[in-house]
């Protein structure tokens, strides 16, 4: 990879970006907004300006230079159905995020502010596996109220290249293979890749309990909780969105503490965290039915993935299926990166959004 790359990822207090060239990241730079400075700012496309010239200071920081600049990668926020891969960022598409997006969130400000530099450069701006790729396929979307279905929607960006650099490492096609990949973070995902698509998806509010998410819960229990008079919709959302999962049975999100409370003679922390690990792999073997059992490789990433303990576990509940490998890290800004020097080179094409 020779092109020279400008990634942005931004978060709801910072932004973090980065320059690749010829494959290495040359460096980065996470950029702390305070909550006065964004109280300015009735929404968050509205810090667009704000972001981009703290965006190109930080570039001259960086005794860097746009100049030389190949493309521009940002995160692809909820903003309308994906298919997996890179799409060119147009006008249109940054209309959509402003006037109607699946749902509100400062990533779909990335694409205004990549614009913005990629065309002051005659450049193009990419995103690369959005937030709401959806690919899954009609049989696994039926669920038992014809008004629900099951959609995609997780940790796609770094579950999908954790596949492809698995494929790279053991020399195999992505678009030959079969691969079923757990995203460990505050919240858990899984997908499933079957020859270069995401056919399945399990998405943070269906399957397994993580440190901040409940997870999928018993319906008829939930459906009591949710009408007991004690909680109310935004409440409800909360307690299972941010104070579920470890959070709800140990008081913490932070699975050293947990490990450690473990290795002190914590009985309930360890029945917790083991039935989580349980979940996971319970999780993965259910992708795996999908595509009747054919698994090349499992995949554990994220950030929990570098918990030899919690992946060991997860590992002998599910290595009778297949392999499995672990690729620690929630690796955002390379996944980004790479992807975009993929369609730069023409190894893939992108996306057009109609």
């Amino acid at each position: 990879m020779s092109e020279k790359i400008l990634v942005l990822n931004p978060g709801s207090q910072s932004t973090k970006i980065a320059m690749y060239n010829g494959g290495e990241r040359k460096w980065q730079k996470n950029i702390e907004h305070s909550i006065e400075e964004l109280k300015k700012y009735p929404n968050v496309y509205d810090q667009t300006d704000m972001r981009y010239e703290l965006i190109i200071k930080s570039v001259a920081e960086n005794n860097d230079t746009l100049s030389d600049l190949s493309a521009v990668a940002c995160r692809g926020g909820p903003v309308t159905v994906y298919k997996s891969g890179g799409y060119e960022v147009t006008d249109e598409l940054i209309r959509l995020a402003r006037e109607k997006p699946m749902s509100i969130h400062v990533s779909n400000a990335a694409m205004g502010i990549g614009k913005k530099i990629a065309d002051s450069l005659g450049v193009k701006c990419y995103i690369y596996d959005g937030v709401t790729v959806d690919e899954m396929i009609p049989i696994v979307k039926v669920t038992g109220l014809k008004e629900m279905s099951r959609r995609g929607q997780g940790h796609t960006l770094n579950m999908r290249a954790a596949a492809i650099k698995l494929c790279e490492q053991n020399g195999w096609d992505y678009y030959a293979k079969n691969i079923a990949v757990a995203h460990l973070g505050g919240g858990i995902t899984l997908s499933l890749h079957s020859n270069g698509v995401i056919i399945d998806m399990i998405s943070d509010d269906e399957g397994p309990y993580s440190p901040e998410r409940a997870g999928g819960l018993p319906g008829f229990q939930l459906i009591n909780e949710c009408f007991s008079g004690a909680y109310t919709e935004e409440s409800m959302f909360k307690r299972i969105q941010r104070a579920g999962g470890l959070m709800a049975h140990l008081g913490v999100t932070d699975i050293r503490e947990v490990e450690k409370r473990i290795s002190d003679g914590d009985q309930k922390a360890k029945l917790v965290y083991e039935a989580m690990a349980l979940n996971v792999a319970k999780n993965l073997a259910k992708l795996a039915v999908t595509v009747k059992g054919q698994i090349d490789s499992f995949v554990l990433t994220g950030g929990i993935a570098y918990s030899e303990y919690f992946c060991g576990m997860v590992i002998d509940y599910i290595q009778f299926l297949a392999p499995v490998s672990v690729l620690p890290g929630e690796n955002e800004m390379d996944a980004l990166a790479f992807g975009v020097a993929r369609i730069l080179k023409g190894e893939e094409k992108p996306n057009k959004f109609n």
